[in-house]
């Protein structure tokens, strides 16, 4: 499951030309840390992350001289939130993503999360989840992330259906998602998560089926099911653009999701987000509730996004020139912005709608109870222990809700 971070605002009192953020205090929600790992083997045709392949890094990096600058820029943030008018809070969550985390091999990741808890505290009980590829795990990877502390681990299945993992440019087999699940579940993993993605041109009812069955097959207690958006810019848009393959057909991405709904609601997965499911409220992201519930963290790592106490930052994206920024001894922020409260307000609304436990009416402005009224009446949402909450079509709406509760 792709670690979710909140959409980039205008920045209205972002410093121009700054690329020190300006830090004060911690927000006092949760705290957590995404670390990004920008290698990827291959190029899926529609990605658009921040990632890179070693024909397209040449000598210009390595996980070895990221690695080295990734524990500099944490011992930098360390100082930095040290000097804050309040103690940086314990770490309640790590999220390791990517690109594919899982190419640093186990011994790689241990490393990673040695060296977080070389600058920071982890909380008792603090949920550290990785992403990985199949392709790229094995049993001998879980057990040694297992006994390094991760107990999490999200795997990018897509689709059970071959001919789907090709249009998306996937590599691994369609059984080895699975069969990774099931390794990680026998390590001692204690939440194993599985990606889908639905809506793929040529994909079937019956491909979604399979995908589902195999994905319940697993006994994963987590799954995040995602609509193929085309983004500019990817190879897959360009193949859209030429013709070669139909764009996604927003009825068919109606349907399926009913469909995913239903069936993972049947086995016991019930929906805590727009787009995830869980089995239990222990099995929930709890990294990925800290974005939606506007939590502070670190992202540290080529483009990685942070927020401590509403102030957002992104680092410079490209390996060599994150590498080079850290060596300065200052966060190596390509820019940054001071939230608004405005902003923080379309945050809000935009990201906390979105979950079962809805949105307070209170939160709302005048404007804002005036349009959920409507929203209400138009069949779209509850009104529930004083909180918003969407219906089963307003979720397929979410987008045109938080447009009408904005305005």
């Amino acid at each position: 499951m792709t670690s979710t971070v909140p959409p980039q605002t205008s920045g209205a009192a972002a410093a121009a030309g700054a690329d020190v953020p300006v830090l004060r205090d911690f927000g006092g929600g949760p705290f957590g840390i995404y670390i990004h790992v920008p290698f990827c083997a291959t190029r899926c045709g529609y990605c658009d992350f921040n990632t890179y392949t070693a024909g397209e890094l040449g000598s210009s990096s390595s996980p070895q001289s990221w690695f080295e600058a990734l524990k500099g820029e944490l011992a930098t943030a360390a100082r930095e939130f040290d000097a804050l008018q309040s103690a940086t809070p314990a770490v309640e969550t790590v999220f390791v993503g990517g690109g594919t985390p899982s190419l640093l091999g186990g011994d790689g990741l241990a490393g990673v999360l040695d060296a977080i808890r070389a600058n920071f505290t982890l909380a008792p009980g603090a949920e550290v989840t990785t992403e990985s590829n199949p392709e790229s795990t094995s049993p001998e990877f879980f057990d040694r992330i297992r006994a390094a502390g991760y107990n999490r681990v999200s795997l990018g299945m897509q689709s059970a259906a071959r001919h789907v993992l090709k249009i998306l440019d996937r590599t691994h087999t369609p059984g080895r998602a699975v069969a990774a699940a099931k390794e990680a579940r026998a390590a001692g993993i204690e939440h194993v998560n599985l990606d889908l993605i639905y809506g793929t041109p040529g994909e079937t009812d019956a491909d979604l089926d399979a995908s589902l069955d195999a994905v319940l097959s697993a006994g994963v207690d987590h799954v995040s099911a995602y609509s193929l958006i085309v983004e500019d810019g990817t190879a897959l848009a360009r193949r859209v653009r030429r013709g070669e393959l139909p764009a996604p057909d927003d009825d068919v991405l109606a349907t399926r999701y009913e469909r995913i709904d239903t069936r993972l609601a049947m086995a016991g997965l019930e929906w805590y987000e727009v787009s995830n499911w869980a089995a239990s409220d222990a099995a929930r992201c709890r990294h990925n509730l800290g974005y939606w519930d506007g939590g502070d963290w670190l992202g540290a790592g080529p483009g990685a996004h942070s927020h401590v106490g509403g102030v957002r930052w992104w680092n410079v994206k490209h390996p060599a020139r994150y590498a080079d920024r850290v060596t300065t001894g200052a966060l190596p922020a390509a820019g940054w912005e001071s939230l608004t409260s405005d902003e923080r307000y379309t945050e809000r609304v935009m990201l906390t709608v979105r979950l079962r436990t809805g949105l307070p009416l209170a939160d709302l402005d005048a404007d804002g109870r005036a349009a959920a009224d409507g929203v209400i009446a138009d069949g779209l949402a509850e009104r529930v222990s004083d909180h918003l909450i969407l219906t089963d079509r307003g979720r397929l709406l979410a987008d045109g809700v938080v447009r009408t509760l904005l305005g």
